[in-house]
């Protein structure tokens, strides 16, 4: 069953990978035996993450890309095929929280800046590493959604919209692409603790405490591991699923 879950000798590519779960993603899959490219629009955050990861045997190499801007993604893609050789695993993991605010006040700037990059950012590192990995043969894509994705929430119109987007944007990938043996699957995650200062944490923590039926927050290593069975082999015949990593939110 181990080797199963074996990545040696695999390439992936994750956005968004600097911090907070992509950081998580990035870590689990090196430990997993994945060389690593890390993109993001913080050069200098990616590469302590690189750094870091490194540590652990791999190669990792950062690449500074905005992801919702189309020369950049082709632009980070080419790179990492230059220096790699291969994509197996793509991880669309960059994303922003949106406006915050109520429905009637987001402005068209906000709402574009959300869709551009929580689903349009998606949808063109898809289709640039998916023209790679319809030519190989095979790949891995998997899409970082959301809860919100299913239950819309207070203050988030545009962040709902945009991953309620990158639902139904992953099952027609995942529809398309599986003739290509590139299989296309999505985590939505509940609160999950990343880089935030310890007051809060707890805050959250506490809020957890009342909304989740876990009574927690959730860790990033808990998205991490779920990620990479849906990297691995283990996965083959998941097509277009959802995995809910929430804690029980999605229960009430």
């Amino acid at each position: 069953m181990n080797a199963a879950f074996d990545l040696s000798g695999k390439l992936a590519i994750i956005t968004g990978g600097g911090s907070g779960i992509g950081r998580g993603i990035a870590r689990a899959l090196a430990k997993a035996g994945a060389d690593i490219a890390l993109c993001g629009r913080r050069l200098s955050v990616c590469e302590t993450a690189c750094a870091e990861i490194r540590q652990t045997g791999v190669a990792a190499e950062a690449f500074r890309c905005d992801v919702s801007q189309q020369n950049e993604v082709e632009a980070m893609v080419a790179a990492v095929i230059e220096r790699f050789g291969r994509i197996d695993i793509l991880v669309n993991n960059a994303g922003i929280a949106g406006a915050a605010q109520p429905f009637l006040d987001i402005t068209l700037e906000q709402w574009r800046q959300t869709i551009d990059i929580n689903l349009t950012g998606m949808f063109l590192c898809s289709q640039a590493v998916g023209r790679h990995m319809v030519r190989e043969g095979h790949g891995k894509i998997i899409n970082v959604a959301s809860v919100g994705s299913f239950l819309p929430l207070p203050c988030s119109a545009d962040y709902s919209a945009s991953k309620g987007g990158v639902m139904m944007l992953t099952r027609a990938m995942a529809l398309e692409l599986i003739r290509h043996n590139i299989q296309v699957n999505a985590v939505c995650p509940g609160y999950i603790a990343t880089e935030l200062k310890q007051d809060t944490i707890e805050r959250v923590a506490e809020k957890a405490a009342r909304k989740v039926p876990a009574g927690r927050i959730g860790r990033s290593e808990e998205v991490a591991g779920v990620v990479v069975f849906l990297a691995s082999s283990a996965s083959d015949y998941m097509v277009g699923s959802s995995v809910v990593i929430d804690g029980g939110i999605m229960l009430k």
